[in-house]
């Protein structure tokens, strides 16, 4: 954890906001931290004539921030939270806020929505290049539970990602599960959350691969209780199974080739659009 570093939640005016920053300020408690939520939007240029303040987009939008501040501190006593106004374009605004905060939370449509993402392009860019974790939470997520599953890659495992989960499953008081999915068994497959490579290699020994990944983890989180998984099921599916009943899936992201639609790879474009739960994109240090 970063001293003094604030959760940040994107907010717009659609109904997936509300569940997003609810959820953001439900870790923010869990782990003492600030929340910030953040409305990117654009000011018309040149500059629209005086209008009454009803008739104002930022009026609109700064009370979109007031009433749901009024909200998240009636529902979650004690909670630290700010609010601000970014006149900017909204991917640029959000990743900056990124970079500043503990993880940034995004709203996302409900499963098997078009586009799943919020606004769009919006949520996959960000999954794409941010610097810390980014958090998307889904309209209709199921109440939560205390277990944390997580995606691990055998050949090139994601510290950072078993980092964030054994953290995760540490706070929550809840059994962290482990899921190396698309092998057959010792021997086949690849893991979960290296996306380029995903079962093109054979690897000896599966289940002493993924107990030597978790091992130091698994040291420096003595209480927190690990179930194992090995499935045979393609990657995009085995870890979207594996976390049906967890409270947070995380999976690790490697660096994003440059291009004009990032490629998230298939395990993230499938987990964000039909996991049970809010879904944890942490970036490979």
């Amino acid at each position: 954890m970063r001293m003094g570093a604030p959760i940040t939640v994107g907010v717009d005016g659609f109904a997936e906001s509300p569940p997003a920053a609810h959820w953001a300020a439900r870790e923010a408690l869990l782990r003492d931290l600030r929340l910030r939520l953040i409305h990117a939007w654009n000011p018309p240029s040149p500059p629209a004539p005086a209008l009454p303040h009803e008739d104002d987009q930022s009026y609109w939008s700064q009370r979109l921030l007031t009433d749901l501040v009024g909200e998240l501190r009636d529902t979650h006593p004690g909670l630290r939270v700010s609010a601000e106004l970014a006149p900017r374009e909204t991917v640029p605004a959000l990743l900056d806020a990124a970079r500043d905060a503990e993880m940034l939370v995004l709203g996302s449509s409900g499963r098997d929505t078009p586009g799943g993402f919020l606004l769009g392009s919006t949520g996959r860019q960000i999954l794409a290049h941010g610097v810390h974790p980014v958090i998307m939470v889904h309209a209709d997520d199921q109440p939560l539970t205390a277990d944390v599953a997580v995606g691990v890659s055998l050949r090139q495992p994601n510290e950072e990602a078993l980092r964030f989960a054994f953290d995760a499953a540490a706070r929550r008081g809840g059994v962290l599960r482990a899921v190396h999915a698309g092998t057959s068994g010792p021997g086949h497959g690849e893991a979960v959350g290296h996306e380029e490579a995903a079962g093109d290699e054979e690897e000896p020994g599966a289940e002493g691969a993924l107990e030597a990944a978790l091992r130091p983890w698994r040291e420096r989180y003595p209480g927190v209780p690990v179930a194992e998984a090995l499935t045979a099921e393609r990657p995009a599916l085995g870890v979207v199974h594996t976390a049906s009943g967890s409270g947070l899936l995380v999976l690790g992201r490697d660096e994003t080739e440059p291009g004009p639609v990032p490629h998230l790879g298939s395990v993230i474009h499938a987990a964000v659009h039909h996991a049970p739960c809010p879904v944890a994109v942490v970036p490979r240090g």
